[in-house]
């Protein structure tokens, strides 16, 4: 058991905005499974009884006067929890609070970060399953290591090591997307734990793929640049520069001539390229003079 050690203290964080229904319903679950945890409900902006259901049921409650995002409840309850262990998990119903031990599980074997990676059975449909599919392969690449589910909000990690990157985190629902391709690219280990996501009991979901698609997509590139620069500048550079091959032995077998758009191109490789190596550099700086 994770908590048999005597400096573990475990902190449930939940995010919420207007779902004092399921809250009434999800916290007692969670004080029988973990009578002993501390459990925060950060009520961004409700303009329901979210608040009053979550003292009610014991447990602590932070206030945002109004909406600032599901990223900025998850770092305000970050700042606040007192335990070395956090659990994150939305207060919508999807996540099960009992499998809240199998992610304990598996940072007692060692890893940073364990994430609850959602079944097939678990997408509401499917275009929402073809976009996570996209979200996955691509973060994926970016960071070198299997992503099987980027944009779970439901994961265990160590405070400590959690804290260290909540200056990168964005206020708006890609929280996870930033968290996940962060932990990856600083070397720290991440654990998948299957589990099924039931129905939404309450209010539908805020996330709209084609309105948040686009954000997912930049964060993705954001926190590529920041960590592994040369893995966007260099396929860049490569097909700028062969494009600039394609005009010149077009325009030379056509007419002999070497024209300014086969040079740009190539130049344009060049810059791209030495941009990226230079961005790698200033990576390799962060790297030594960040405790990450």
């Amino acid at each position: 058991m994770v908590g048999g050690s005597s400096n573990f203290r475990l902190s449930i964080i939940l995010p919420a905005r207007n779902e004092a229904p399921v809250l009434a319903d999800l916290l007692p679950r969670i004080r029988t499974l973990h009578p002993t945890a501390e459990v925060l409900v950060v009520d961004d902006g409700s303009t329901d009884s979210t608040a009053a259901v979550a003292a009610g049921a014991g447990a602590r409650v932070i206030r945002h006067p109004r909406s600032l995002g599901n990223g900025a409840a998850v770092k305000s309850g970050a700042r606040a929890a007192g335990g070395s262990h956090l659990v994150f998990l939305d207060a919508d119903g999807q996540h099960p609070p009992e499998d809240i031990s199998r992610l304990l599980e598996s940072l007692e074997q060692g890893y940073a970060m364990a994430v609850g990676a959602r079944d097939a059975g678990s997408q509401q449909n499917g275009l929402r399953a073809t976009a996570n599919w996209v979200y996955n392969w691509l973060a994926s690449w970016m960071v070198g290591q299997r992503v099987r589910d980027l944009t779970s909000g439901f994961r265990a990690v160590h405070a400590e090591t959690f804290r260290r990157f909540l200056y990168l985190l964005p206020n708006g629902f890609s929280y996870p997307t930033t968290i996940t391709m962060a932990f990856f690219r600083a070397g720290y280990p991440v654990d998948y734990v299957p589990f099924h996501a039931p129905s939404r009991k309450a209010n539908r979901s805020h996330l709209r793929p084609f309105r948040d698609g686009a954000k997912f997509f930049l964060i993705i590139f954001r926190i590529g640049v920041l960590y592994s620069p040369l893995k966007l500048f260099l396929p860049v550079s490569a097909v700028l520069f062969l494009l600039g091959c394609v005009r010149y032995a077009d325009t030379y077998l056509t007419s002999g001539l070497l024209t300014n758009m086969s040079v740009l191109l190539w130049i344009t490789a060049v810059i791209t390229f030495l941009i990226g190596l230079v961005s790698e550099q200033i990576t390799a700086l962060l790297y030594r003079d960040s405790a990450v």
